[in-house]
């Protein structure tokens, strides 16, 4: 990142900004002592009298996403102490090539701006795939917020990316799309895991960490502490395309589960993490597999990625999209749609910020205000080691962590105690995104 400077560089300025609309944005802070308009590259330079004038605009736009006659800009300081300029004759004016947008490359640098939703390299190669081969994508966290290299076999294709995508939202009102092209010549991919993916050579190593970056390309860190479990092998693209959730299926299809020990409300406890379940189908011919459908397909594959390869009950779950895209009513399919216990409502957009694959930790809310941690183990004690737990109260409500010695310990309690009733109170249980618990 540039060191701060009195020049404010500004990317995405089409030609219907005009430099009226620019000193708009930034007179609040200072007075602005030269302008330069690029034309040619969609970009402009402005100097600010004072370096705190300068540092005011940037802190300021990093929360709020400037927005002129239509279209989102992005500003950065410029590598420019001060600006010198000299004029092309058409409305151009000379700066370094640090300053400017790097050559077309078929490596891509994309940032992802307004991230309700999580993004996963399986999202990012459905979306870019249409325009050509993609062979590796790299995803790290920047100060930047999230990003993602992706390289393509051909440069042309990603030309093609660049200009389709570039300003679009993968989701509605969201996730949207910042693209610049790379310097680097080819991305160097060690594991293929839910950070990073060689789809040239899906034999190399799974990487089943998910809190550390292996890529060497940023510092690590999910967005929204967002992680899964689909850590093996390329993604097969399924149809659908870019502009709403990938694809339009809701129907999960669930293999491997223990048929004596689970059922559908334990089902419905564990997907329900992810979105609104509307119907739950135990297969009777084959008692290990289960039919899950979402209310929508970017809910089901959010639950397929962060719950696929959970072990519970001394077994791995697998999930993959059903080729049904729903499950008829009958009396052998039980029916959640109207349930109290629906952790997603209208407006509940937020939520999605929550979701985590299974982790060691479960928060519980709706606790009576005068539970022990004595109560807490006593309760969730015989589904495996409790380690620690953590009582506290949030606006006045009753709140607890609670800490087992694995993931699997955590599921199981989840599946068998979330609404069920401490002193009469009727619990909530999730995975947490904290981790680690200390006393």
């Amino acid at each position: 990142m540039a060191e701060p400077s009195k020049v404010i560089h500004v990317r995405n300025v089409g030609q219907e900004i005009t430099e009226a609309d620019l000193l708009q944005l930034v007179r609040p802070f200072g007075t602005v002592t030269k302008l330069v308009m690029i034309r040619s590259k969609n970009q402009a330079l402005l100097q600010l009298d004072e370096l705190e004038s300068a540092v005011s605009a940037l802190e300021y736009y990093t929360t709020v996403q400037p927005h002129v006659r239509g279209r989102n800009i992005y500003l950065q300081f410029s590598s420019h102490q001060e600006l010198t300029t000299t004029g092309d004759g058409e409305g151009n004016s000379q700066m370094r090539q640090s300053d400017q947008e790097l050559p077309p490359n078929r490596i891509l640098l994309v940032t992802i701006h307004h991230m309700t939703y999580p993004i996963t390299v399986d999202i990012l190669h459905q979306v870019f795939s249409p325009y050509g081969f993609v062979e590796k994508i790299v995803t790290f966290q920047k100060t930047a917020g999230f990003q993602a290299l992706i390289q393509f076999e051909q440069q042309q294709d990603a030309i093609e990316a660049n200009d389709a995508l570039h300003g679009r939202n993968i989701y509605d009102g969201c996730c949207q799309i910042e693209i610049q092209y790379s310097n680097l010549q080819e991305l160097q991919v060690h594991y293929n895991g839910e950070r990073s993916r060689d789809f040239t050579n899906p034999e190399l190593p799974v990487d089943n960490r998910s809190s550390s970056s292996q890529s060497g390309y940023g510092d690590g860190g999910g967005i929204y502490a967002y992680r899964s479990h689909d850590t093996r092998g390329a993604y097969h693209q399924t149809g659908g395309g870019y502009g709403g959730a990938p694809n339009g299926r809701c129907t999960l299809l669930v293999t491997n589960l223990d048929p004596n020990r689970m059922d559908e409300d334990k089902l419905f406890n564990l997907f329900s993490m992810y979105g609104n379940v509307v119907r739950i189908k135990l297969l009777r011919n084959k008692p290990d597999h289960a039919l899950v459908q979402m209310s929508d397909n970017f809910q089901a594959e959010l639950g397929m990625n962060c719950l696929r390869g959970t072990k519970l009950y001394g077994k791995k779950m697998e999930i993959t999209f059903s080729k049904y895209s729903e499950i008829t009513p009958s009396p052998d399919a039980r029916d959640y749609a109207n349930s109290s216990l629906s952790r997603f409502h209208s407006g509940s957009g937020k939520n999605y910020r929550h979701c985590t694959a299974p982790t060691k930790t479960i928060h519980i809310s709706s606790l009576p205000r005068e539970v022990t941690e004595d109560d807490i183990i006593a309760h969730l004690g015989e589904h495996g080691v409790i380690v620690n737990t953590r009582i506290f109260e949030v606006h006045g409500k009753t709140q607890a962590l609670v800490s087992f010695e694995n993931e699997e310990a955590a599921t199981e309690a989840l599946v068998c105690k979330h609404a069920s009733a401490i002193d009469g109170a009727l619990i909530r249980i999730s995975f947490s995104q904290t981790h680690n618990q200390e006393r």
